[in-house]
């Protein structure tokens, strides 16, 4: 098993389709917690993710609770921009779950408050009540993860 990349109850299909594509290129699994914002037959979605959908392991879960009782032996942090450490400040291990919430709330509070110890951010500019697009912010962490593992499995 390698990275996982989780969304929980993502909303817009061109930032799953182009997190698809670095989920592809990178041998990361991603896994998808519903209800989504879209039909994953979504034409904008195929088209962000264009020929890559079947390079990538994708897995539906009906809760984020149904994911962590799955997986309740992995190590799992959570991006916030309330999170307690940089992102790049916690130890990644090869097959840990970095979970991204919906674009217009981010995590629910009842996740974030069972997990504060494992919340993470990425910094940005003071006072603005705004952050990072959902895809591009899924970039940055996964490529740290990766830069921490020696970039496994990829040239």
């Amino acid at each position: 098993m390698g990275l996982n990349i989780v969304l929980v109850e993502p909303e817009i299909p061109q930032n799953t389709g182009n997190i698809v594509r670095t989920c592809s290129l990178t041998n990361t699994t991603l896994h998808l917690v519903r209800p989504l914002g879209f039909s994953v037959e979504d034409k904008y979605l195929k088209r962000a993710g264009l020929d890559y959908w079947h390079l990538v392991e994708i897995y539906y879960y009906d809760s984020f609770n149904e994911l962590r009782e799955k997986y309740f032996h992995n190590n799992f942090y959570f991006a916030t921009t309330k999170g307690k450490k940089i992102y790049t400040q916690v130890n990644y291990t090869e097959d840990c779950f970095i979970v991204f919430g919906k674009e217009t709330k981010g995590l629910s509070d009842e996740i974030l408050s069972n997990n504060w110890d494992r919340t993470i951010k990425i910094p940005m500019r003071k006072g603005i009540k705004r952050s990072l697009n959902l895809a591009n912010s899924v970039n940055i962490v996964l490529f740290e993860a990766l830069r921490q593992l020696n970039f496994p499995h990829l040239e």
